[in-house]
């Protein structure tokens, strides 16, 4: 397993709270890099501007992604561009949400 790969997994124990399925699948990650020493960079978005945790959610994907063996540092960056839309969840979401 990569690293990168590592990250993911540790991406998918942080939850949305109103939603009962982790980011991951909710589609709120875009995109995971990770550099030669290590240092990693994930770019997020939110399900809207005004989310209720909008502080929070970011900070602990953060401390999730820095606690991963060969990760150096963790930087979460936050993009409204393209905005979230539910069609970027991932079909077992959609299912378990009802969206199907």
């Amino acid at each position: 397993m990569t690293l990168k790969d590592e990250i993911v997994k540790a991406i998918q124990t942080v939850y949305d709270p109103e939603i009962p399925i982790n980011i991951w699948e909710v589609g709120l990650i875009y995109e995971v890099s990770v550099a030669d020493d290590g240092a990693a960079h994930v770019l997020m978005t939110l399900t809207s501007p005004n989310c209720p945790v909008a502080e929070s959610l970011p900070a602990e994907v953060k401390e999730k992604v820095a606690t991963v063996d060969g990760v150096t540092s963790a930087e979460v960056e936050i993009t409204w561009d393209p905005p979230w839309d539910p069609e970027m969840m991932s079909e077992a979401a959609q299912l378990e949400l009802g969206f199907y």
